[in-house]
């Protein structure tokens, strides 16, 4: 009975190992082309090719030879820009307002090499990357300044994350605020501000994104 239930716990690990690198290990060894000597590598591609488990050189786009046995493709690179949606998330401001909040990533792998054996999934990485950096970035501003600052705050977040993005060959190259959703009484309250007028200037404050949210 011992045995069993032993068998059932580590049944129960390794199915929880496998939820979490999923993603990773189907990055590294699903749809990887195989070694047939000739190969044709497709443009805005980068193939990193591993020599008897070492990093051996990365295939241009063209007419390839590789050796049997020996060569091993460990990971396909898309050069093209990739498009990302980060996940919605909560955010506090400078002056206590909760907002929820997703964007768009646009970002290029510069460095096929750095993106292989930098970081377990670059993707991945740079949307948690972005998260931490917007609740930082808006954690620094007060409600009115978020939409009035949404440009540099876009930004902000861009030059941080190519910061932290640098060694593992990735490039951010935009971030754009898709939605920034207020609390219904935070809402109401600026909608009777701007409906007796005693906010001087909000039209232009709030910024083009508030309309929307009202």
């Amino acid at each position: 009975m011992l045995a069993r239930a032993a068998r059932g716990t580590g049944a129960l690990l390794l199915r929880g190992s496998v939820q979490t690198s999923g993603r990773a290990s189907r990055r590294a060894s699903s749809g990887l082309p195989r070694n047939t000597v000739v190969l044709f590598v497709p443009q805005q591609e980068a193939w990193v090719v591993e020599r008897m488990g070492r990093f051996h050189r990365i295939l241009e786009p063209g007419l390839n030879i590789l050796i049997p046995v020996l060569d091993r493709i460990r990971y396909v690179q898309s050069l093209k820009e990739i498009v990302i949606n980060v996940p919605e998330q909560s955010a506090v401001t400078l002056d206590n307002v909760t907002l929820q909040i997703d964007g768009v990533l646009y970002l290029r792998i510069m460095d096929p090499y750095k993106a292989s054996y930098g970081v377990e999934d670059p993707e991945y990485a740079v949307t948690q990357l972005a998260q931490t950096t917007m609740r930082s970035e808006l954690g620094k501003l007060s409600l009115d300044k978020v939409f009035r600052e949404r440009e540099s705050l876009n930004a902000n977040i861009v030059d941080a994350i190519n910061q932290a993005a640098d060694c593992w060959g990735i490039r951010c190259l935009r971030y754009e605020i898709k939605d920034i959703h207020v609390p219904p009484r935070v809402k109401e309250s600026m909608q009777m501000q701007v409906g007796s007028g005693k906010t001087s200037g909000c039209s232009s404050c709030m910024g083009p994104g508030l309309p929307s949210l009202l």
